[in-house]
């Protein structure tokens, strides 16, 4: 009896204890977190390099258009070639050109424009009037800026800035080679001088003037005429009332009142040698002129691709002439391409697209160009250009190559 008694207050404890604690359910148990599926390493795709962008502010509309349209043309297949074999820095080459339309203003707002969306350095137009407002913009940026062609001394360090260039040679070698190739080549002693005061083309005939003087040489008279006034009668006029004719006429003027200024002297029956700068180096005037009146005419210029090219020149036409279907017209084609080839010769020696790596550069370095040798001075000399120039001589209105002057003395700036 007693071992019952203890047996049923066992048992009662037991109860009290299980109704205390609830029933005890087996905990769930969490399933077991799968290790993540170890996943394939992603194929590394080649960062994208950022283009290096240059910028252009060439006219293509205006009375501008004739120099620097063709000097497009050159830069844009330079960068195709520039990056078909690799780019610069091993990036490709972005040039993007907004046209200048011939008004200074205009030219200074694009490039401002093409500074914001990242351009590194400035193509300029082909002259200071038009080129500088271009080239001062980079220079504000700290940029190089490179005018294709533009001639007049101011086009460098000393008006411009530090990082400023033209890649044409100056109006000091360019009227001391007229001067040179007149005097010592074709023996004329004599010369009547028209300057076009339109711009600052007017520096040639100041050069060409002083270099022949210096050499020995008369000018009778210094006529002037003014770009748009599309008549020279009063100028042709005075030659006709000279007591004695010059040996030649020098007309520093440019299209397309240059084919009319010829025109009006040859049909009045006046065949003396006509000679002038790199304006002269247009197919418009060649057509302006046509082969009645083409003949006898002489020019200075930057480079020559026809008949007797050097075979530095062959990979280039043979490039222009497939993108082009026809051979280049004028040497300022081959402006644009010198000078998007030397801003990428400067950044690749530079290492950088800096702008004070890259002017350092150009002042140490001898160009061997499409255009001749360029070396240039350093900033405190004003960058002036070293270079020579080539001769042409129209004949039935076709170019015909004459020959390269270095002139011995060139007047200074």
């Amino acid at each position: 009896m007693r071992k019952i008694t203890i047996l049923l207050s066992l048992l009662v404890t037991l109860s009290m204890l299980l109704t205390a604690c609830g029933t005890a359910q087996p905990a769930a148990e969490e399933p077991a977190a799968e290790e993540p599926a170890a996943e394939e390493p992603a194929a590394e795709e080649p960062a994208a390099e950022e283009p290096i962008l240059i910028g252009g502010a060439l006219s293509l509309t205006g009375i501008q258009a004739p120099l620097d349209e063709p000097g497009l043309r050159g830069a844009e297949l330079a960068v195709e070639e520039l990056n078909n074999t690799g780019g610069i820095l091993g990036r490709p080459v972005k040039f993007v050109n907004l046209d200048g339309k011939s008004d200074p203003v205009t030219v200074g707002n694009v490039a401002v424009q093409l500074i914001e969306q990242g351009a590194v350095a400035m193509v300029a137009p082909c002259d200071f009037d038009f080129g500088g407002p271009a080239s001062r913009e980079a220079q504000a940026k700290g940029l190089v800026g490179i005018s294709t062609c533009a001639s007049s001394p101011l086009y460098g360090s000393e008006a411009l800035g530090d990082k400023q260039f033209t890649l044409s040679m100056w109006n000091t070698t360019m009227g001391a080679a007229a001067a040179e190739y007149a005097y010592k080549e074709l023996g004329l002693r004599s010369v009547y001088v028209v300057t076009d005061s339109f711009i600052d083309y007017t520096s040639l005939s100041e050069y060409f003037i002083v270099a022949f003087d210096d050499l020995g040489g008369k000018v009778i008279f210094e006529d002037t005429y003014t770009q748009g006034d599309q008549d020279f009668s009063a100028q042709l006029a005075r030659i006709q009332a000279l007591d004695e004719m010059p040996d030649f006429l020098y007309i520093s003027s440019y299209m397309p009142d240059l084919g009319l200024i010829i025109r009006t002297i040859r049909e009045a029956g006046i065949d003396l040698p006509i000679m002038g700068g790199d304006s002269y180096d247009d197919p418009g005037l060649f057509q302006a002129i046509g082969p009645e009146y083409g003949n006898n005419i002489i020019f200075v210029t930057h480079s020559w691709l026809g008949e007797g090219a050097s075979p530095d020149a062959e990979h280039f036409l043979e490039l222009y002439n497939a993108k082009h279907g026809e051979p280049p017209d004028t040497a300022f084609v081959v402006t644009g391409w010198d000078t998007i080839m030397v801003m990428a010769q400067a950044m690749e020696q530079a290492g950088s697209t800096d702008g004070a790596a890259m002017a350092k550069e150009m002042e140490n370095t001898t160009f061997d160009l499409l255009t001749g040798k360029l070396t240039w001075s350093d900033a405190a000399s004003g960058h002036e250009p070293n270079k020579e120039a080539f001769i042409v001589e129209l004949t039935d209105a076709v170019p015909q190559f004459v020959g390269r002057v270095l002139p011995e003395k060139i007047p200074p700036p």
